[in-house]
């Protein structure tokens, strides 16, 4: 079984910004929760570990897993959206200070790039073959930590949905995706699972 979790809550998550690869902590309950997820999947020998390199994935993992950060796989490709230019900043201010570029991102959602940043297409072609190679080389349970985008990147790609759709896939702060890779192509099992709705 592939246990893809996305991060807890970050710090500063009240403020509604643009965070993709900039690197935000885990805030107190971001912490807690993945506590929480700790005691759920205790049951679970966990044969890999994979995360992020952002510090929100990897000390998620770190706790959630039991394991020092040094056992754990960081991956690159499975860093969040480079929004580049607008990475950090408020959305409001985005679209004060930039409504042409804004109206573009509206009109070409799966293909509109931030100023040096990346658009959701490029991001799902960086992340899925990165989540199938771990598939294809890990037998085993494995424990995958990233973000929200590319956790949808994933899901849009196994359940063979346009990237269009991708905010039809919910992914709360800490949310498990069960998904089960015993046959040659991996199934989704369940999505955005919260601690309550898990029972190992």
């Amino acid at each position: 079984m592939i246990y893809l979790l996305r991060h807890g809550e970050i710090k500063g998550a009240s403020t509604k910004r643009f965070i993709g690869q900039t690197d935000v902590g885990l805030s107190q309950a971001g912490l807690d929760l993945a506590a929480l997820w700790q005691k759920r999947l205790s049951r679970i020998n966990m044969d890999h570990v994979f995360a992020s390199p952002l510090s929100r994935c990897v000390d998620m993992a770190s706790i959630v897993s039991r394991r020092a950060k040094d056992a754990i796989t960081l991956v690159d490709e499975l860093r969040e959206i480079d929004l580049g230019k607008w990475d950090g900043k408020p959305v409001v201010e985005i679209k004060n200070k930039f409504p042409e570029e804004w109206e573009k991102r509206g009109k070409n959602f799966t293909g509109y790039r931030p100023p040096m940043g990346e658009s959701f297409l490029d991001l799902s072609q960086r992340v899925v073959p990165a989540f199938h190679e771990i598939s294809r080389e890990n037998p085993g349970n494995i424990l995958v930590v990233a973000h929200a985008g590319v956790n949808r990147m994933i899901l849009c790609s196994l359940l063979n949905k346009k990237i269009d759709s991708l905010f039809s896939i919910p992914q709360d702060y800490g949310c498990l995706n069960i998904i089960d890779n015993g046959d040659k192509t991996p199934r989704v099992q369940d999505i955005n699972l919260m601690p309550d709705d898990f029972d190992a």
